[in-house]
């Protein structure tokens, strides 16, 4: 899964990164290291100018909320519990389908927060002694310190209780696909620790590599069978993963530090 990530880049660098035609400043958001759900976060779609005399796509960077809305959702309230679409099921379900097809974006990050359980203190908990483990959180970001660009779905809905020129009249929301986490190698791998993805999380958000942005945001790519092509795992040993400070599980911490790479984990014996 992905409850947690890093987005520090500016946006001017995004915009070079992913070839942006159409930015607002206004819409600039502050760094965060500590990006939790319903936050503000910065997304890379396609769509159509309002008021454009021409239809086409055009490529933006726009500022959207993390946890997604359904259009047809009589509330936003249940936004928290959908910041994550499966890949292997959004192409079916209800929350999902529609924006697969035609509401594709990529939500820039540094990378992601992961927690592991220390052996120690799963045996704790397996005994009955703690009912709510520590866990060690770990950073996973590209190895190549490039930004990591995570497949996402983007939403929009009206809040019918507004009229329509109040600011909060509509929003847009978005959620991050997740796939099954690599089993193979990690690229760069911490001395103590996990050896894969799979061994920190048996769930990882979907990375997106270069060569598959354009069809993925096109809006006029619609085939399902064809986007299912570009649901699949990226290569292999492309990330690192290496332990931070626990201070990133308290969503109030937020700062450079939180990507501070400890010689070894707080808590206990991991693996």
């Amino acid at each position: 899964m992905c409850g947690r990530y890093a987005a520090s880049r500016r946006p001017e660098d995004l915009v070079g990164v992913f070839e942006v035609e159409k930015w607002e400043p206004e819409e600039t958001l502050a760094p965060d290291w500590n990006v939790a759900p319903t936050k503000e976060v910065y997304a890379v779609l396609e769509r159509p100018l309002k008021d454009a005399d021409s239809p086409s796509p055009v490529r933006q960077l726009r500022t959207l909320k993390w946890g997604l809305v359904p259009s047809w959702s009589k509330s936003p309230e249940g936004a928290a519990r959908m910041i994550n679409a499966r890949s292997e099921t959004i192409a079916e379900k209800p929350s999902f389908k529609k924006a697969f097809s035609a509401r594709r974006c990529i939500l820039p990050a540094d990378g992601y927060y992961e927690w592991v359980t220390g052996s120690g203190e799963r045996e704790l908990e397996v005994e009955g002694k703690k009912k709510r483990p520590r866990k060690q959180p770990y950073f996973v970001t590209p190895a190549d310190g490039s930004v990591f660009a995570m497949a996402g779905l983007y939403e929009f809905w009206r809040d019918r209780t507004l009229p329509d020129d109040h600011p909060s009249a509509w929003w847009v929301t978005c959620s991050v696909i997740t796939t099954e986490a690599e089993k193979g190698p990690l690229g760069v791998a911490p001395e103590e620790g996990p050896h894969s993805l799979a061994d920190i999380h048996p769930r990882m958000p979907l990375m997106l590599t270069p060569d598959r942005w354009d069809a993925w945001l096109d809006p006029r790519h619609t085939d399902v069978e064809d986007l299912r092509g570009l649901l699949a795992a990226p290569p292999e040993g492309l990330m690192r993963a290496y332990p931070v400070a626990t201070a990133v599980s308290n969503v109030r911490n937020n700062g450079p530090e939180l990507l501070t790479e400890l010689e070894g984990p707080e808590v206990g014996t991991l693996f």
